[in-house]
């Protein structure tokens, strides 16, 4: 008898979550889009709105799903911006004080900081990309030179670097 009870309930909270979705998912869009002004994202965000309500399948109900999928629409929007912000802010110092400022303890640790996370990334490099882009940055050698060193054609060297250094750029902006 349980079974089936709980069968119906997660049929009917199913048809709610399908419901909800059919009419809220574009007013959610529009929402989130008039805050962060970027559909594309507004899009995905709208998206992990109703996958979070998937998470509270066994609490909801129809009269509160509303205001629970505004709720956490707003609460994506306010991380969004955060991290925008963030961004921006750490963007801006750099741009405006990166070269300029040597001695300064705080562009210190910044550095420091940001030496610390392109490590992290590059122990998450395959072993070959690796030792490319170690000899590259840490070593100072060329295309040619390491080329040459490890045997490997200087396309495919470049290649590597041009890879890494990718990898690493996305990875340090997602950290700042």
């Amino acid at each position: 008898m349980e079974t089936e009870d709980m069968q119906t309930m997660n049929s009917t909270t199913n048809q709610l979550l399908t419901e909800t979705y059919t009419s809220l998912c574009p007013i959610i869009i529009h929402y989130i889009n008039r805050k962060i002004n970027d559909y594309e994202s507004a899009r995905d965000m709208a998206q992990d709105v109703f996958l979070r309500l998937m998470e509270y399948k066994q609490i909801l109900r129809k009269e509160t799903v509303r205001s629970m999928a505004f709720f956490i629409a707003h609460n994506l929007v306010v991380d969004y911006l955060r991290r925008y912000y963030k961004k921006q802010e750490m963007s801006a110092y750099f741009y405006e004080y990166g070269v300029n400022i040597t001695d300064d303890t705080e562009s210190g640790v910044i550095a420091n900081d940001l030496s610390a996370q392109e490590n992290l990334k590059l122990l998450l490099l395959s072993p070959q990309r690796r030792t490319v882009y170690i000899m590259s940055r840490f070593q100072g050698k060329t295309a040619p030179e390491i080329s040459e060193e490890l045997c490997l054609s200087r396309r495919t060297i470049e290649n590597h670097l041009l890879a890494s250094r990718k990898e690493i750029r996305e990875y340090i902006k997602s950290c700042i």
